[in-house]
């Protein structure tokens, strides 16, 4: 591997058999590093959660990065509860705790690269998209289908994400929106963004990332406002305490 810092090891020691993290460590990689305001990863939320984007970084930055990825999220994760992560992916591989339960699931295949580099690059670009998810591009997504979350309890679930490299031959990426849809099944909604990759302006893969909403209800402007102020509020809140 290359002797470039992996960016990752800012907030967490990736070099550790397990690994867990503080609700600092967690709160600082959503807002720091993906722009995220979501209430789940502030340091006092009672539900706190651990930000998926950092799961998956650390992913890459332990096993290396693969051609095709897939990462399904299936458990919330708490501070302070120790993972282990893999070093190498040979097809799948369970990211669990102490008491084996499963919180997130990978599986891999094609070739693979430790390039430090393209990982960091690779890291920013989808973690700065992916943070960028709520109001961006949900908000325009809900009113094309009439519906909103609730603004009282706005439940936002990672689903999972899967990548698809046409190469790893690269130092430079970017990621650009391609595609969005949502699935509506009663109360419930599959949100799909569909990305590209590039890398000097020329598409190197694809992927896409699935989010889970709950409690749907009819869309209303004022609602989706006061959500929009709250976390425009919650984002001035924490860069005047910086």
């Amino acid at each position: 591997m290359s002797t470039q810092k992996m960016f990752i090891e800012n907030y967490c020691p990736v070099s550790a058999d397990k690994i867990s993290f503080t609700r600092q460590q967690g709160s600082d990689f959503a807002k720091q590093v993906a722009d995220d305001f979501n209430p789940l990863h502030n340091i006092d939320a009672k539900r706190f959660c651990v930000p998926g984007d950092l799961l998956f970084s650390v992913i890459i930055a332990k096993s290396g990065l693969y051609e095709k990825m897939t990462f399904d999220f299936s458990g919330m994760v708490n501070d302070n509860v120790a993972l282990t992560f893999p070093t190498h992916i040979d097809n799948s591989y369970d990211i669990k705790d102490d008491a084996d339960k499963v919180y997130l699931s990978v599986q891999a295949s094609g070739k693979s690269t430790t390039n430090t580099s393209l990982i960091n690059a690779l890291t920013k670009a989808y973690v700065s998209f992916s943070g960028h998810t709520f109001p961006d591009i949900l908000v325009k997504l809900m009113a094309e289908n009439n519906v909103m979350i609730n603004p009282a309890r706005p439940m936002v679930m990672y689903q999972s994400m899967s990548i698809d490299l046409f190469t790893l031959n690269t130092d430079d990426i970017s990621l650009v929106l391609a595609q969005t849809s949502l699935t509506i099944d009663g109360k419930r909604g599959d949100a799909l963004l569909a990305f590209n990759l590039l890398s000097n302006g020329e598409v190197i893969g694809r992927g896409e990332k699935h989010m889970l909403l709950s409690g749907l209800r009819d869309y209303d402007q004022e609602g989706i406002n006061a959500m929009i102020a709250q976390h425009s509020q919650h984002k001035a809140d924490y860069q005047k305490s910086m």
